[in-house]
């Protein structure tokens, strides 16, 4: 009988919701703030950029840095665990350049 690995259904509830690959690709590019962030993804909504990462620093894949400044600064980075998923992105993005006609448009072009 063929059954789904497990780990491989648990990725897929984590990075399988619309913008958290996403998300996890910008940061793997360094730290933002929200609003970089926010800029970064194009339509996302705060609301939802606030709800996905919230979601992601619970699985434990980003974690919030705060600078007490003043002014004081809000920093997404990526964790270990989330840096791990560099190389899985890499692979995934030329798999789509060659397979899906090329690079897609960038999210704040959509």
């Amino acid at each position: 009988m063929r059954a789904c690995d497990a780990a491989m259904v648990r990725a897929f509830e984590v990075l399988g919701k619309r913008w958290n690959g996403m998300i996890l690709s910008v940061l793997a590019q360094g730290p933002a703030a929200f609003s970089e962030l926010r800029r970064a993804l194009g339509t996302i909504s705060d609301s939802m950029l606030s709800d996905r990462l919230s979601e992601l620093a619970s699985a434990g894949l980003i974690e919030r840095s705060v600078d007490p400044g003043p002014p004081v600064a809000v920093s997404y980075g990526l964790t270990a665990s989330g840096r791990g998923l560099a190389p899985a992105f890499d692979l995934l993005a030329g798999w789509a350049r060659q397979s899906l006609g090329g690079a897609a448009p960038a999210a704040a072009e959509r």
